[in-house]
């Protein structure tokens, strides 16, 4: 059937790629008529823009028939989203209001591409370039930053991402349009992913099984890519930065052009950080390196357009175990990894007057090897000699997403399709964890968005299946339907209401099935259940936003129903000292929210207040505490921009974190005490050789605060997070 549907698509394609259709227009300021030049002029679903000229106008061309959004933005004016017919005989004049209020952008993670406000559920966007503001050490530990997200950490370099409590597979992380499969089962397994070459990240919070299928019970961390840039320009940055904790560094080139039917870039970096240091000691062993390539080739043509991107990373990642060697060497010692990830992704779309097909393949190659420490026999000391991984698995995936996008009207938009995965573990290593197996997903789903003159709703429906086939062993299938429904709505001109209810559902994963062996870096004996049952949730959404022209404030409660929630508990018994886990299943619920604040007064635009509170608890149905639940979080920051001559998109900010008591720790686990963070940084722009230089100061836990995260897994050791830590960044642009 698949095969089938390529074939129609290719011949079908042929004959829409004959029209040769443009818009052009103007930006204009609304108070005074100026022209506004450098303002975004970006539609969406086409995933083409440009940039307004001196005079205030635009045109782009080689464009499909039909209608499309079209979103304007610049930055100190209100961003706006409206629908173009394509083509049109008429000039397009926009006239931009002057706005304190930052720019908004597309969320591209759910399906119908709308600014934030026009979307029916909340999803929290923030660019990369605002988290390396804030002293971005890796991407893992930067997306704890986002209100509602925390991540369980092992060191800098190893974390996985937890929203509003809920981790491991339950959380779909998705980078250049694909899902990501990297063995993520594992505690100690991190993200995976470097933040080079990555403009933003999105995170839906929240059962996101109708979009996404499986593992997306909890939500879904969306890492967009770089953008290509504008039409006949060429762009070339380096970036570097230093870390005084670690003696670390993190620096990336990157280059990229665009023709009028090819777009080209290219982008390489390298990482290396020593042990990081608290006031106590360093942490032996938390050093890693990091390798990171990625690459895109772009083609756009009037009825078509297709982006293959390619992304290396190489990592070896130390796992510390107890306090040692006291140096500030890159190289890690045993136990460790070094696990080397391919991801190669293909978009394309073709439209059909006012239709289109959306076709996204991906193909993920995760070669994961973990050392340990060997003893000899005769020996009292331990060899610190490789002699081949403890661990060693190869993870293959394929998937696939294919959507149609029905015919718009004003009122309905409407979106089916169907998605899948191919995957294949198999093992080489001196030990086996989990066994070989092959894993397939299908599924089908649709979902419409129906427009009314000051609401929105939002349903779909979807069904999947799952085939997990343990060589040699079980075969196992897991079925289920899923739907989601949500409500927006404006109360008046400032305040816009969202109410979500839906369900999702997550198969158990080959290590929860089938584990039957020592876990290296967990330090325990893991046995897996084969009688497992799908995980299933109800979760019930509830949103108030409220925005002016200096302030903005939003309130978000969720509460989360959990069906056979699948957790680790010990046995009481060992195997070579290492404590034996089962994976058993137990009901659960989850509940809490965030709020935040931004107040920037007038007439002092340029000084921003944010405060943001976060809030999570779980419990069993026995009404014992849910492992790895986050402490309440409150966040208070200050910030200022300014210009000044020879200065632009100058910048600095002084930020209090206070992270309370965890007094509800999970079974097996010990209250956390809370603590207190201070941060500050600035920077701006400045000239060199003509062109622009972005410099940077940041300083992280300035009083040099010793504490211990709740979510760290060397918390159970004693071992505290990092210490006072300042970081110096550029980034050049040619």
């Amino acid at each position: 059937m698949f095969i089938n549907f390529i074939r129609i698509v290719v011949l079908i394609s042929p004959f829409t790629l004959f029209a040769q259709n443009s818009i052009s227009g103007g930006i204009f300021n609304a108070e005074n008529e100026e022209a506004i030049a450098n303002a975004t002029i970006y539609l969406p679903q086409l995933e083409k823009g440009t940039t307004s000229k001196e005079d205030g106008s635009f045109t782009l061309e080689y464009l499909p028939r039909g209608k499309y959004k079209i979103v304007i933005s610049f930055l100190g004016y209100q961003t706006i989203s409206e629908t173009v017919t394509i083509p049109s005989e008429d000039s397009l004049i926009y006239k931009l209001n002057p706005s304190a209020i930052e720019m908004e952008e597309v969320i591209l993670s759910t399906p119908f591409h709308k600014l934030q406000r026009e979307n029916v559920m909340k999803v929290e966007q923030v660019k990369v370039e605002d988290l390396k503001k804030n002293g971005m050490v890796s991407l893992s530990s930067a997306i704890t930053e986002i209100p509602g997200v925390s991540s369980v950490s092992t060191g800098l370099n190893i974390g996985k991402p937890v929203i509003r409590g809920l981790s491991s597979n339950r959380v779909l992380v998705y980078t250049q349009g694909v899902r990501l499969e990297n063995q993520q089962f594992g505690e100690e397994h991190g993200l995976g992913l470097s933040g080079s070459g990555v403009e933003s990240i999105e995170v839906i919070k929240g059962p996101a099984s109708l979009l996404y299928g499986s593992d997306a019970l909890g939500g879904v961390l969306y890492v967009n890519p770089e953008r290509y840039t504008e039409q006949d320009s060429l762009d070339v940055d380096l970036n570097g930065t230093y870390f005084t904790n670690t003696e670390g560094y993190n620096s990336n080139f990157g280059i990229k052009t665009s023709g009028k039917q090819f777009k080209y870039l290219f982008r390489a970096g390298i990482t290396g950080h020593s042990d990081y240091e608290n006031t106590l000691y360093r942490v032996t062993n938390s050093r890693f390196k990091e390798q990171d390539i990625k690459a895109g080739i772009g083609f756009q043509k009037t009825n078509f357009k297709t982006d293959l991107r390619y992304n290396f990373i190489g990592s070896q990642i130390g796992l510390p175990e107890e306090i040692g060697v006291q140096e500030t060497s890159k190289e890690p010692l045993l136990p460790n990894q070094d696990l080397q990830s391919h991801i190669v992704s293909s978009r394309s779309s073709w439209f059909f007057n006012n239709g289109s097909l959306d076709m996204d393949l991906g193909y993920i190659y995760n070669d994961r090897k973990e050392f340990e420490e060997h003893e000899h026999e005769g020996e009292e000391e331990e060899e610190d000699e490789e002699e081949g991984p403890a661990l060693h698995m190869k993870l293959n995936t394929f998937n696939y997403n294919i959507k149609y996008n029905l015919p718009k009207s004003d009122k309905f938009e409407t979106i089916v399709g169907i998605q899948g995965m191919f995957q294949d573990n198999s093992n080489f290593g001196e030990e086996t964890l989990i066994p070989d197996a092959k894993t397939t997903d299908f599924g089908l789903m649709a979902t419409s968005h129906i427009h009314f003159d000051k609401s929105d709703l939002q349903l779909g429906l979807r069904f999947d299946t799952r085939l997990i086939d343990v060589e040699s062993s079980f075969s196992n299938r897991y079925n289920s339907f899923n739907l989601a429904a949500g409500w927006r709505t404006d109360l008046n001109e400032n305040i816009i209401s969202r109410i979500n209810v839906a369900t999702g559902f997550r198969a158990p994963n080959l290590a929860e099935l089938a584990s039957d062996g020592t876990h290296e870096g967990t330090n325990r004996y893991e046995i897996g259940n084969p009688d497992l049952e799908n995980e299933r949730n109800f979760q019930a959404d509830l949103a108030l936003e409220y925005q002016s022209d200096h302030l903005e404030f939003f309130v978000n409660a969720f509460y989360n129903l959990v069906s056979n929630y699948i957790f680790l508990t010990p046995t009481g018994e060992f195997v070579d000292a290492d404590p034996v886990f089962n994976y058993i299943q137990e009901d659960a619920r989850l509940f809490g929210g965030e709020i935040s604040l931004h107040y920037h007064p007038h007439p002092l635009d340029w000084l921003h207040f944010e405060s943001s509170f976060e809030m999570v608890n779980g419990r069993q149905n026995n009404d014992e505490f849910l492992p790895l639940i986050p402490a309440n979080v409150l966040s208070n920051t200050v910030r200022v921009e300014f210009e000044r001559p020879g200065l632009k998109n100058g910048f600095g900010y002084v930020r209090f974190r206070h992270t309370f008591d965890q007094e509800n720790p999970g079974l097996f686990e010990e209250r956390t005490g809370g603590y207190s963070l201070f941060d500050a940084g600035i920077g701006a722009t400045v000239t060199l050789f003509n062109q622009p230089l972005d410099i940077r100061v940041i300083g992280s836990n300035l009083f040099d605060k010793t504490y211990l995260d709740h979510l760290s897994r060397l918390r159970a050791d004693g071992i505290p997070n990092i210490g006072r830590n300042f970081s110096m960044g550029i980034t050049y642009r040619f």
